[in-house]
């Protein structure tokens, strides 16, 4: 499996390493999450995945994906190629093992009908990719606090 990274920093409150997939096919939004989540100060593995596809057969564990991890929360482009966030977002949310993982909808999509889609489909929540690295980091960031420092998740089964 590639394109995983890992941050550096201890997780006081969790004691474990957290998993993030992010399913996004853009390299410059993987670079700059990336970069964002090195100033962390937890300890993330970050997979990324560059489609739908690849997405489900991760959260499926099926052949490269063997030895995924169940992620923490997923963050989820919805323009993807092969298969689309929308559909992900709805198997993901169907599926009676992965419904409970938090789904970030993280898209540059600003419609009103994605947003109120991707509600009905049971995403967690609707962010607008801000153009600017600093803004983008500060919303990583933001994500990053509020999901592994003020949320409980389930512990993985």
């Amino acid at each position: 499996m590639d394109k995983v990274f890992t941050t550096s920093g201890t997780n006081l409150v969790s004691g474990r390493v957290l998993e993030v997939l992010m399913v996004e096919d853009s390299p410059t939004d993987v670079l700059m999450t990336r970069e964002a989540l090195e100033q962390a100060k937890m300890i993330i593995n970050l997979y990324v995945v560059e489609d739908g596809v690849e997405a489900m057969s991760f959260l499926h564990k099926k052949e490269e994906y063997k030895d995924a991890p169940r992620p923490d929360i997923i963050l989820l482009d919805l323009n993807l190629p092969r298969k689309d966030g929308r559909e992900v977002l709805s198997e993901v949310k169907a599926d009676d093992l992965l419904k409970i993982i938090p789904v970030v909808v993280l898209t540059t999509s600003k419609a009103e009908e994605d947003i109120v889609k991707s509600y009905g489909l049971h995403a967690n929540c609707y962010i607008t990719k801000p153009v600017g690295f600093a803004q983008f980091a500060e919303v990583v960031n933001s994500i990053e606090h509020f999901w592994f420092t003020i949320v409980t998740l389930p512990a993985e089964e």
